[in-house]
C-alpha cells in the first residue's frame, strides 16, 4: 500500500476497534440479520464480516462452521474497497482474485458472492453483509437493495452496541466516583467525629474535659428536671497536689493524675461522666443517683485514690458532694458541690463532704 492508502487502512482498523466487537459472542439480533439475508437471497450462507488487520472475522454466520478465514482468502476484503456498491462475483472460477482462492478450489466450494459493505457515517467500510453460493447466479435488483438495507442495519446495530458499551463504561465510571465520594465523605466524617472528640477529651487522661462535662451536665440537669429524677455531682480533688507536683517534677505529676483519674474512674458506673475539671480536680455527674448512694460512691473514690500505688508517695483526696434537689440551674450544682468539697479541705482532707442548698 502506498502511504495514503496505508493511513486510509489505519483510521478504518481503528474505527473497526472502537466498536469492540471482534471477538465477542454471538448476538441474537446478528444471527437475525445473516439469516434474513440468506432467506432473502436465497443463498445456503450467509455472513456478518468484518475485516481485522490480517483475517476476516465472522460475527454472526450460516451454512459454516468457521469463526474466520485468513484476510487474504477473503471475498469482502475486496468488497470493502469500493464501499459505495454491492460487490457480486456470479462465478468465482471465472474470476481471475479468486479462481485459485482456497475457498473457491476446496471448502465450502464457493461460486457465488455478493457482498454489501458495512459503511460507518465517517466512511470507513468495516466489513460486509455477504451471502454464498456453491453454484454461479446473480441477485435481482431487489435482493441487492435488502443486502444494502441489511448492511445499513448491521452498521447501526454497532452503533448503538458500541453506545451501549459506552454508557456502562460511564455508568462504572460514576459509580466508582461515587463510591470513591462515599469513602472520601466517610473518611471526613469519622476525622471529623475525632476532632471533636479531641476537642472533648483531656489529652492526659483520656476523660471528658470542662467543655465536655458542662454540656454533659447541662443536658443531665434538664433531663432530671423534666423525668424528675435524682441527679448528683461529685467534685474531687487531689489533696496537696501542688506540693507533689513541687517535689517529684511536672513529669511524675502528670503521672500522678492519670493514676487519680484511673482511681476516680474505676469506682464509677458505665452511665456516670467523669471529667477533669481542671488542675486536679475532677467531676463525676451521677445521673438517677440518690444523695445517700452518691455518697457511697465519693467514699469509694476516695478509698480507691488513698490505696493506689506506684507514685512517689501516697495521695488522697477531698470529695464534695452535691444535689440538684431544688435547684434551678447546673451552675448552682457546681458551686454546692465546690463548697463541700472547700468543706472537705477545711476539715483536714481525705474526706467527702456534703453542702446542702440551706448551708449557702
Amino acid at each position: 500500500m502506498d502511504t495514503t492508502a496505508n493511513a486510509h487502512e489505519k483510521l478504518r482498523l481503528d474505527e473497526l476497534r472502537s466498536y469492540r466487537v471482534l471477538d465477542t459472542q454471538a448476538e441474537q439480533a446478528y444471527d437475525d440479520v445473516v439469516m434474513l439475508a440468506s432467506y432473502i437471497c436465497d443463498t445456503p450462507i450467509a455472513l456478518i464480516s468484518l475485516i481485522d488487520e490480517d483475517r476476516q472475522w465472522f460475527k454472526a454466520r450460516l451454512g459454516v462452521s468457521e469463526m474466520e478465514t485468513p484476510r487474504g482468502q477473503a471475498f469482502c476484503a475486496h468488497a470493502i474497497t469500493d464501499p459505495e456498491r454491492v460487490m457480486e462475483v456470479p462465478d468465482a472460477r471465472e474470476d481471475q482474485r479468486f479462481a485459485n482462492n482456497p475457498l473457491v478450489t476446496g471448502n465450502p466450494g464457493i461460486r457465488f458472492y455478493a457482498g454489501a459493505p458495512l459503511l460507518t457515517p465517517s466512511g470507513a467500510a468495516l466489513g460486509t453483509v455477504c451471502v454464498i453460493d456453491r453454484v454461479p447466479r446473480k441477485l435481482t435488483e431487489r435482493q441487492t437493495a435488502a443486502l444494502q438495507a441489511l448492511s445499513r442495519q448491521v452498521v447501526q446495530l454497532l452503533a448503538l452496541r458500541r453506545s451501549h458499551a459506552e454508557m456502562e463504561l460511564i455508568n462504572r465510571a460514576q459509580t466508582l466516583r461515587q463510591q470513591q465520594l462515599e469513602a472520601h465523605q466517610h473518611r471526613i466524617e469519622e476525622l471529623n467525629m475525632e476532632l471533636q472528640e479531641q476537642t472533648l477529651t483531656d489529652p492526659l487522661t483520656a476523660l471528658k474535659n470542662r467543655r465536655a462535662f458542662d454540656s454533659l451536665l447541662a443536658n443531665e440537669f434538664a433531663r432530671s428536671l423534666r423525668s424528675k429524677s435524682p441527679l448528683c455531682l461529685l467534685m474531687v480533688d487531689a489533696d496537696h497536689f501542688k506540693a507533689y507536683n513541687d517535689a517529684y517534677g511536672h513529669v511524675a505529676g502528670d503521672q500522678a493524675l492519670v493514676f487519680f483519674a484511673l482511681a476516680v474512674k474505676s469506682q464509677c458506673r458505665a452511665y456516670d461522666h467523669v471529667a477533669r475539671y481542671g488542675g486536679e480536680e475532677f467531676c463525676v455527674i451521677l445521673p438517677d443517683t440518690q444523695l445517700k448512694d452518691a455518697l457511697v460512691v465519693a467514699e469509694r473514690i476516695r478509698v480507691a485514690v488513698k490505696s493506689m500505688v506506684g507514685l512517689a508517695r501516697s495521695m488522697t483526696t477531698s470529695v464534695g458532694v452535691a444535689y440538684s434537689e431544688g435547684l434551678t440551674s447546673p451552675k448552682r450544682l457546681v458551686e454546692l458541690a465546690d463548697r463541700a468539697m472547700y468543706l472537705a479541705k477545711q476539715g483536714g482532707r481525705d474526706r467527702v463532704e456534703v453542702f446542702a442548698p440551706s448551708q449557702g
